[in-house]
């Protein structure tokens, strides 16, 4: 990200720009800071933007070729294309010889760095990975936001709200605006604001989920499946969420045992670095035999409602009483 900054500040911009990773929300505000920096804000005729997998490599090429109308530079964007999983022989190879006034930006969420196309990206451009923020960065982003609005948020409630919205910088967003205005005549935000108006995710159901059936609280597990299904969630991407759960703290409980560190747990693991600590008290609930025996279940329960041998919901139901059941 500094690079971009740095290469905004000075003028001196690299020709291709890619822009890949987890957290799209900086991905699309990088992507804005170079689409302004590179093309005036009503400049049609110059800039043009492509998205989904069926661009056609030959128009884009064409396109690139063609010199730009009355500006210095011709900018193309490309976004959720595909084409860095993919082969893209003929626009991989033309990364070598773009002419001078053309600019790429690509934004893609998934990349394959043994792809030709990355390869050619990476040796005449630049190459930005966004992944999900740390437990620190995210800190100072959220208190920055909270400050610049003359506000202040004690410490339990900046713990529950970081609870609620997860690590993923576009939900806290949104959650933060929502809180903002909320305490609009406010100094401080406290706990009942948080629980006032912050929306809890899926995600964190289904961790409160697991912590009710790490301790056997099969009611408590019950009823928060129940919610869940009250507020429309599909029966079978709960238990896809409660298996990926159960995988999580095997990682954790695995890579503990061997002495790892929190951030390289949290990294492997897919979760934040503050998550960890809880997936460790979690872990402890089960041992490795019964983690990797969930993760089976969970595969059949998926198996037989695919083949019709079981109703959904109550196959996520079996799941949970089978594993909330004390010893």
């Amino acid at each position: 990200m500094k690079t971009i900054d740095n290469d905004i500040k000075t003028g001196q911009f690299k020709q291709i720009y890619l822009l890949y990773g987890e957290e799209q929300y900086l991905i699309r505000q990088y992507r804005d800071k170079l689409k302004h920096a590179l093309a005036a804000d009503d400049d049609t005729m110059n800039f043009s933007a492509f998205s989904g997998s069926d661009i056609n490599q030959k128009e884009i090429i064409d396109l690139a070729e063609t010199l730009p109308f009355f500006a210095d530079r011709r900018l193309i964007l490309i976004e959720d294309s595909g084409l860095f999983k993919k082969s893209a022989e003929e626009l991989a190879d033309y990364m070598s010889f773009i002419p001078e006034t053309t600019y790429f930006v690509f934004a893609e969420k998934e990349i394959d760095k043994k792809t030709k196309m990355y390869k050619q990206v990476k040796k005449n451009g630049s190459i930005v990975e966004f992944p999900r923020q740390n437990e620190t960065t995210l800190s100072r982003w959220i208190e920055g936001r909270i400050r610049r609005n003359g506000k202040n948020i004690t410490r339990d409630a900046y713990a529950l709200f970081i609870r609620k919205t997860g690590d993923d910088m576009e939900n806290i967003d949104k959650e933060l605006e929502k809180l903002l205005c909320y305490t609009l005549e406010k100094d401080y935000i406290d706990i009942s604001d948080v629980n006032a108006i912050t929306t809890e995710q899926t995600e964190n159901k289904i961790f409160d989920m697991i912590d009710a059936v790490a301790l056997h609280q099969q009611k408590k597990a019950l009823d928060l499946y129940y919610d869940l299904l009250a507020l429309k969630e599909a029966p079978m991407r709960i238990l896809f969420l409660l298996s990926s759960q159960f995988q999580r703290l095997m990682i954790v409980k695995s890579m503990t045992n061997q002495g790892f560190g929190n951030k390289e747990i949290a990294s492997k693991a897919g979760c934040p670095e503050w998550a960890v600590r809880k997936y460790q008290s979690q872990s402890r609930a089960f041992s490795m035999d019964q983690l990797k025996q969930a993760i089976r279940d969970g595969v059949e329960y998926e198996t037989s409602v695919k083949t019709g041998h079981m109703n959904d919901q109550m196959a996520v139901e079996l799941f949970l009483v089978q594993y909330s059941a004390g010893k």
